[in-house]
């Protein structure tokens, strides 16, 4: 595979999926300079829309109501031109958010074992609302249980380690090659 086809754009914006702490946001970014496109955060997004934290949306008005403008959000940026695309861990499982990113955009499940996404959680507490007054590992756990099905669906699975991020970008455009 030469270089040149190796790092150029993909011809559908890349949206990453997966559990919180698996790195899709520094991933993404890491990502998107290695293929000269933008990059966006869904959640990043969806806090400018509202004006609130993810955190606070939770608080002041329910996992329900932020889904909802998630999966607006993410529409809106799928529709734009190419980009990477970072998504909140429960992005995907939204069935109508999850049909459209898999028809129009080339989804990749950013995977990694429970310790590594623990040990990455725990170093921004409050910010995972999913995660307050829970044992980052127990929660994890049932999350995964629950997801990692779901994010199977993924066209592409890269495995996330405990190695520098660059790794995992090196991964996924070894996949999209």
């Amino acid at each position: 595979m030469s270089a040149a086809r190796l790092h150029s754009a993909p011809e559908r914006s890349i949206v990453l999926v997966g559990l919180m702490g698996a790195g899709k946001s520094t991933v993404g970014r890491r990502l998107a300079q290695r293929l000269r496109l933008p990059f966006v955060d869904s959640d990043e997004e969806i806090e400018q829309a509202a004006g609130l934290s993810v955190a606070e949306i939770f608080e002041r008005y329910g996992e329900g109501h932020f889904r909802d403008g998630e999966r607006r959000v993410i529409a809106r940026l799928i529709e734009g031109r190419r980009k990477v695309i970072a998504t909140g861990g429960g992005a995907f499982m939204n069935e109508e958010t999850r049909a459209l990113i898999l028809d129009r955009a080339t989804a990749i499940w950013l995977d990694a074992d429970i310790g590594v996404l623990a040990g990455r959680v725990a170093r921004r507490p409050g910010a995972r609302p999913l995660l307050k007054g829970q044992d980052p590992k127990v929660a994890l756990t049932a999350l995964a249980e629950k997801r990692n099905p779901i994010y199977a669906l993924a066209p592409i699975h890269v495995r996330s380690e405990p190695l520098p991020h660059s790794a995992a970008v090196e991964a996924i455009l070894r996949a999209l090659a």
